[in-house]
C-alpha cells in the first residue's frame, strides 16, 4: 500500500531534489514542492511551452510487463519529447498521481527514480504536483513546462512544397517490444528492446536545428510516422511523398534483426524528431550523435504517397495510435 498522502509527498520532495537546485540566471524554479502553487521564473524575451500528458495502467503500461523505473522514465519522456519538437528546453515538470490502495510503496518508489532521474537529466525540475487514490489502476498526468527564444518556437506549419522531411534516429523499435510481448503474453528484455523500455527525448537535436534555423516544421514521432507526418501535412497545407527503402527501421530482440517497414511507418513512442527542410539547407548526416537521414519531400496537394523500391506509388493512410479509434 503507498504510503499516506503527506508521507508520500515529503517521500516525493526529498526525491526530486527540487529545494537543491541551483538556477541558472534569470530563469527556473524559484520555489517547487512545498507550498500552494510552483513559482517559475522566466528569462526575458522568451516563449514559454506547455505540454500535458497522461500515462495510463492498462493503456500506456501493464505492471507485469514494465518496471517500476521504465514507467516512470516513459512518463516524462513523452512530455519531454513534445518540448524538444518545439526546439525548446524543459524547466519544470509537475506530476499529478494517482495510486490503488494495493499498489506497493516499493513500486511508487521505482516509478519517482525513473522520472525524477529522466527529469534532471535534461534540465526539468520536479516542481510539484498532486496525489489521489485511484479506484482502477495507476494514473500519471505530468504538465512540462519549457522555454524557447521568442518568435523561435518549430511549429507543424512552416512546411512548404519542395521541402525535404527527415527523421532522427530510428523507427518502429518501441511498438515492436509491445507487438512480441502481445505475442508471446511475456514480458520481454529491456535491454534488447531499449527503444520501448528507456526511450530519450531528442531534445539537443531539437535545439540544433532550432539554433542553425535548419527545420522548417517539425513533429515527435510519439503516434507513429503515418499519423505525424499527417499532422505536418494538415497544418502546412501540402502532401507529401516517402521512399519506402529510406525509413531507417530499428534493430531490436536477441538475436537483433531489423523490424518490419509496417512498423516502422505507423509504430508509435519512438520519440525521435520528424521535420521539414527547405532544399537549400544542407542537413548534417548526424546532430548530436544522432542520425538524421532523409525520407522524402513535401509537395503540392493534400495526399501522402510512399514509393516503394520499384517506383510504384501507393497512399500511406495514417494508422498508428489514435485514442478512441477501434
Amino acid at each position: 500500500m503507498p504510503l499516506p498522502e503527506r508521507a508520500l509527498i515529503s517521500r516525493i520532495r526529498k526525491m526530486s531534489h527540487s529545494a537543491r537546485v541551483k538556477l541558472p540566471a534569470g530563469a527556473g524554479v524559484v520555489a517547487g514542492i512545498g507550498d500552494d502553487s510552483a513559482v517559475l521564473r522566466n528569462k526575458t524575451g522568451r516563449d514559454v511551452l506547455v505540454t500535458t500528458d497522461f500515462t495510463l495502467e492498462g493503456i500506456h503500461f501493464r505492471r507485469d510487463w514494465h518496471p517500476a523505473e521504465s514507467v516512470g522514465h516513459h512518463c516524462v519522456t513523452r512530455g519531454l519529447s513534445d518540448i524538444a519538437a518545439m526546439g525548446g528546453e524543459p524547466v519544470a515538470v509537475f506530476l499529478s498521481l494517482a495510486l490503488p490502495r494495493d499498489l506497493p510503496q516499493t513500486w511508487v518508489d521505482g516509478f519517482m527514480r525513473g522520472l525524477v532521474r529522466q527529469a534532471e537529466e535534461y534540465g526539468a525540475t520536479l516542481a510539484g504536483g498532486d496525489t489521489a487514490g485511484s479506484p482502477n489502476g495507476v494514473l500519471a498526468d505530468i504538465i512540462l513546462i519549457g522555454s524557447v527564444p521568442q518568435g523561435k518556437v518549430l511549429l507543424r506549419s512552416g512546411a512548404r512544397p519542395g521541402d525535404a522531411i527527415y527523421v532522427s534516429g530510428t523507427l518502429g523499435g518501441s511498438a515492436a517490444a509491445v507487438l512480441e510481448m502481445e505475442r508471446t503474453r511475456k514480458k520481454v528484455s529491456p535491454r534488447d528492446y531499449s527503444r520501448h523500455f528507456r526511450p530519450e527525448p531528442r531534445v539537443e537535436v531539437g535545439r540544433v536545428l532550432r539554433e542553425k534555423r535548419l527545420a522548417s516544421a517539425m513533429i515527435d514521432t510519439s503516434d507513429g510516422l503515418s499519423v505525424d507526418l499527417a499532422h505536418i501535412c494538415k497544418e502546412s497545407g501540402c502532401g507529401a511523398e516517402v521512399e519506402a527503402d529510406a525509413i531507417p527501421l530499428a534493430r531490436v530482440g536477441k538475436p537483433s534483426h531489423e523490424v518490419d517497414l509496417e512498423l516502422g511507418l505507423h509504430g508509435g513512442e519512438d520519440y525521435e524528431l520528424l521535420f521539414t527542410a527547405r532544399p537549400n539547407k544542407k542537413i548534417p548526416s548526424r546532430i548530436a550523435g544522432v542520425p538524421i537521414t532523409r525520407i522524402g519531400h513535401m509537395k503540392r496537394g493534400r495526399k501522402i504517397l510512399v514509393i516503394d523500391p520499384q517506383g510504384s506509388r501507393s497512399e500511406l493512410l495514417p494508422s498508428g495510435w489514435e485514442h478512441f479509434r477501434e
